[in-house]
């Protein structure tokens, strides 16, 4: 290369410097403008934000509050169901991880014997779902007769409502893990931790247990990017034939 062109080259390099330098340097008016539209631009994108996320919150508020009220004879049908079917509580309390790792106690019906916890260790070589990190058996022996009944129509995960009340959980989002299974995810699975977690999600209506572990992290990662409200309602309308076809729960 000649030393005209290095010459050349360097007074560019530099003349384009000098520009931005003048640009951010605050002395001049076209700084100044400059700084009132990145000022602009940061209000109206927290403002959006901040909208959505008000109007998320009071979805799920205002829905989750209507289903208790509604369901509120059909839950006292299940309780003495699952109390006549097998001894122990009605609900069953777990500790799942929420939005960027905290901690919460998610509610569902007892959908298992009492001493399901204990006995899955025994069963970890049967483990159907693809990935590993989470467990899911079609044929589990742990699960009690109005259980599999419960679990097919989601029904057992019908107090989470009141962890959605709670602003534990939401409506729709990626479905809260356990603490066992956060401290097995990748960098890239860790994402499902950005959002609040939820009742119904992508993958819960396009197959939900059949779908390996990989490709609904996708799923929850492909939501959270182009979340909406007008995809979270979407996605309420579509759990709807999902929970009746029971295509993929056990």
């Amino acid at each position: 290369m000649s030393q005209a062109s290095i010459s050349g080259r360097r007074a560019s390099s530099a003349s384009m410097r000098d520009e931005i330098l003048e640009r951010y340097s605050g002395d001049g008016s076209p700084a100044s403008w400059w700084r009132v539209r990145l000022l602009v631009k940061r209000l109206a994108w927290v403002t959006v934000v901040t909208a959505t996320r008000l109007l998320k919150r009071l979805l799920d508020v205002g829905g989750a509050i209507a289903l208790l009220i509604v369901l509120l004879p059909f839950f006292g049908l299940v309780a003495l169901l699952i109390r006549l079917d097998s001894p122990g509580a009605v609900l069953f309390e777990q500790q799942r991880v929420g939005r960027h790792g905290r901690l919460f106690r998610m509610y569902k019906f007892r959908s298992m014997y009492v001493d399901a916890e204990a006995r899955k260790a025994a069963l970890a070589t049967d483990n159907e779902m693809q990935g590993g990190v989470t467990f899911k058996m079609k044929a589990d022996p742990r699960i009690t007769r109005v259980g599999r009944f419960i679990r097919r129509g989601s029904i057992d995960e019908l107090p989470q409502l009141w962890n959605v009340l709670r602003g534990e959980m939401s409506l729709v989002g990626p479905r809260p893990p356990l603490p066992s299974e956060v401290a097995e995810y990748s960098i890239e699975d860790r994402r499902r931790l950005d959002v609040v977690p939820g009742i119904t999600c992508i993958w819960q209506v396009s197959g939900r247990s059949e779908i390996p572990f990989e490709r609904q992290v996708e799923l929850d990662v492909a939501y959270i990017e182009s979340q909406s409200i007008r995809l979270d309602l979407l996605l309420l309308l579509k759990t709807v034939p999902a929970v009746l076809l029971g295509r993929g729960a056990y």
